[in-house]
């Protein structure tokens, strides 16, 4: 079934992304979640969709049923985003149980696309008037883009041309409304950008990519009222912080380094960088979430990375992993790997329920197991919550499907491709077969990691063969050995860098990787007031938090970790879907629990053992408080 075949080199990329069916994983956390994804996620995302309308918007459009449309925000892209979902997980290996069903979804997408290439649902009946009416909030152009995202993965899965059809005919329409001999306008949700360069790629033809650099140099020209919200603020070349609603902001960005890779111009990556330095060094959450304000779904100022009030939703960490990846192909720096970890294993992978059907809009560092911070402010159950829903498919569910689509797709992250070398980006079980130097090369990983540090890479050659293996070295390691065939190499191996072995490779070659992983204590920069006294807790790439469900009868607000304190680890199989946990002594806070009273008062009055879980596993058990942050005292 899998046709996935390897994209054109771009003008500006250091390396391709393997070929996603190529790469066979063997058991892991990332397997599981991904199995987990294609046998419950999938089925279910598709069930919802059907139970909201958000398919009969469709069928309605096509004319083949009566009725109202649905009006959920972007209903449309939900709808795209699953057959982007679909196609990844059939082109990654997992038996087509899906395809039939997105098939007969395809076909009344066709059915539905006016003459003209338009297609949007909540104006083709009745309503073709208020086309391109108000691209502030209308999301005709952001739906568009994921119809067009998806078109491409499902021809590149399957080889059926139906679904890029319809896309490529959109596109063309698009293009005849906008353009510097046409209207002015960009979307008021930025995605379409991204998705034409990849259009592009796939059809070859330019006018796509011409499109796509028009909607990014209209910013700032106040085609949407100026607004920061909505990156209408400044031209791209002249931002140099992240500011607005993140999710937008992170799906520009993406657009914008899709547009470098393919002109080279230097003043689009000089603003990327400089964003870049923004939000890592400023702005981002320890678990790698981005965005802290509820109002306005936006990004505060410069420190403000806020616990219990912070928002971080699940769609700009899932972007923010989307730009990374398309900055480390760029440039094949190893930081924007580390990045894509960081989301990864903690601000992405906490959105999902245990069973695959259930997921938090937001990702809060903390919560205090009363109410969700958003009922408080009208935004209703589920975001801010400490249960994690299937509520957001009766309004905005963007993030479930996004989810879907990230996790299907996950394997074709994990290694590059040039013409002379082969990157390891990423570090889990598998077996990935890798054209370098005119020949296929097979690379077989065995580690448990993230739970374990060490990971042994054997090289099968079709005999002797030259290429460099670049082997990511994580920001957060120390100490690192390398060993090849037994002997250690004298250069040093520094973190957050590639490390490089060129050699004549041959059948039975073996690298032995050891990422040391003890328990770190990571303190916030002093201007994030929220964590004054307070330390996180991090082993490798994971970052854990206390629950109360594993201090019964204490209240985890009156724990503080004892900072000479030993904290030990071991691996759970049968908890939380098997995970390591942390273990430690604390001290328990005394005090009469007034608002206010004498700092003596609260001194320590015993002792108490603290239980640390990945974070990205919270709230799969009794419901309660949570903490990433813990404050620290000295005994």
């Amino acid at each position: 079934m899998s046709k996935i075949t390897e994209v054109e080199n771009s003008r500006v990329k250091s390396f391709n992304s393997a070929n996603m069916g190529r790469v066979k994983p063997g058991d892991s956390l990332i397997k599981r979640r991904r199995d987990v994804n294609h046998a419950a996620s999938l089925q279910h995302q598709y069930e919802e969709c059907e139970r909201t309308g958000r398919i009969d918007n469709f069928r309605i459009t096509a004319g083949v049923k009566e009725g109202e449309l649905s009006n959920r925000l972007a209903a449309d892209s939900d709808v795209y985003k699953w057959i982007e979902a679909v196609a990844f997980d059939v082109g990654s290996g997992y038996p087509p149980e899906m395809k039939e069903k997105a098939d007969e979804v395809i076909d009344l997408i066709e059915q539905s696309q006016e003459g003209d290439g338009y297609l949007f649902t909540p104006y083709i009946v009745d309503r073709t008037a208020k086309r391109w009416s108000n691209l502030v909030s209308d999301h005709e152009l952001y739906c568009g883009g994921h119809l067009v995202q998806a078109a491409v993965a499902y021809h590149r899965a399957t080889g059926e041309k139906k679904l890029l059809d319809v896309a490529a005919k959109w596109a063309d329409c698009a293009a005849d409304r906008f353009g510097p001999n046409a209207h002015p306008g960009t979307g008021g949700h930025p995605e379409v950008e991204m998705a034409l360069v990849e259009l592009y790629r796939e059809t070859d033809e330019k006018k796509y990519l011409k499109l796509s650099e028009f909607f990014i140099e209209q910013r700032g020209k106040g085609v949407l009222n100026g607004d920061m919200k909505i990156q209408d603020h400044l031209p791209v070349r002249e931002q140099s912080t992240m500011e607005g609603h993140a999710v937008r902001q992170l799906y520009l960005l993406c657009g914008i380094a899709d547009l470098y890779s393919e002109t080279g111009d230097k003043s689009l990556i000089d603003t990327l960088e400089k964003q870049w330095s923004n939000f890592t060094g400023k702005k981002m959450a320890v678990t790698g979430g981005a965005g802290a304000r509820y109002q306005g779904e936006r990004f505060g100022l410069d420190y403000e990375i806020p616990g219990r009030t912070g928002y971080y939703e699940t769609c700009a960490a899932i972007a923010s992993f989307m730009w990374n990846w398309r900055m480390l192909q760029i440039t094949g720096t190893a930081g924007y790997a580390d990045v894509m970890e960081k989301a990864l294993y903690n601000g992405i992978l906490s959105a999902m329920s245990l069973d695959g059907k259930k997921y938090f809009y937001t990702n809060p560092l903390e919560h205090d197991g009363c109410g969700s911070i958003s009922e408080h402010m009208g935004k209703g159950p589920g975001r801010g919550s400490n249960r994690r829903s299937t509520s957001h498919w009766d309004r905005t569910a963007c993030c479930p499907p996004n989810m879907a689509r990230l996790l299907a797709g996950l394997t074709g992250y994990i290694y590059g491709l040039n013409e002379d070398s082969i990157y390891v980006h990423h570090y889990l079980e598998n077996e990935a077969t890798l054209h370098v130097q005119g020949a296929d090369v097979v690379i077989t990983q065995k580690t448990r990691y993230p739970w374990e540090g060490e990971v042994e890479l054997s090289i099968d050659t079709p005999g002797e063969l030259e290429f460099s293996l670049k082997l990511r070295i994580p920001g957060w390691s120390k100490n690192v050995h390398v060993n090849i065939n037994g002997r250690e190499p004298s250069e040093a191996i520094e973190p957050e860098t590639y490390f490089t072995v060129t050699r004549r490779w041959s059948r039975g070659d073996r690298v032995v990787l050891n990422f040391p992983m003890p328990v770190e204590k990571v303190a916030a920069h002093p201007r994030v007031t929220d964590n004054s006294g307070c330390v996180a807790l991090r082993r490798g790439p994971v970052v854990y938090c206390t629950e109360s469900t594993d201090h019964p009868g204490i209240d985890i607000y009156n724990l503080s970790l004892l900072e000479d304190a030993e904290i030990g680890f071991e691996y759970v199989e049968d908890l939380l879907g098997g995970v390591v946990v942390l273990r430690s002594e604390a001290a328990l806070n005394g005090g009469t629990q007034e608002l206010y009273e004498p700092l003596e008062n609260r001194k320590a009055v015993g002792r108490a053992e603290l239980t640390a879980v990945p974070y990205f596993a919270w709230a799969n058990r009794t419901p309660g408080a949570m903490r990433v942050w813990m404050p620290i005292k000295h005994l």
